[in-house]
């Protein structure tokens, strides 16, 4: 039975309450990770616990417990002028800004008018609740 510190594999299917797919393991390799050492959301890292070896189960993350709420200010509106020379920007296009301390990060054009482009620096699934369909195929140790 997977609890915190076991490394597992597990097999996913990630949809939105739509049933838009984000996100699967199919035709690849499973997904490894230790339960409870933060690389995975927190909702998901709650699901695995006390599954058993070729589980299959179906579990649903709020938002707040996959990428949180939608940030405002990572919404941010940029002037024409100061897009590079030759760039024609389009709604959904994802393009790498630099913040003030000239780390890089990626950002996805929202809307387009007259004087400038809106920049969303928010996680693509961010205010997203979260649907995950999960088996279990090892658990390591």
């Amino acid at each position: 039975m997977v609890k915190s510190g076991n490394k597992i594999k597990i097999h996913y299917h990630g949809r939105l309450s739509d049933g838009a797919v984000f996100d699967s393991s199919k035709g690849r390799a499973p997904l490894e990770f230790t339960v409870g050492s933060g690389s995975v959301i927190g909702g998901f890292d709650e699901g695995v616990k006390g599954m058993v070896v070729g589980e299959k189960k179906t579990i649903e993350i709020p938002f707040q417990e996959a990428y949180g709420p939608e940030d405002p200010s990572m919404i941010m509106k940029f002037p024409h002028d100061r897009l590079p020379e030759g760039l024609q920007p389009e709604i959904g296009m994802q393009l790498n800004v630099n913040n003030t301390s000239g780390e890089h990060f990626p950002v996805v054009v929202t809307e387009i008018n007259a004087d400038f482009i809106v920049l969303n620096a928010n996680h693509p699934l961010a205010g997203k609740d979260l649907i995950f369909d999960l088996e279990l195929v090892e658990i390591a140790d």
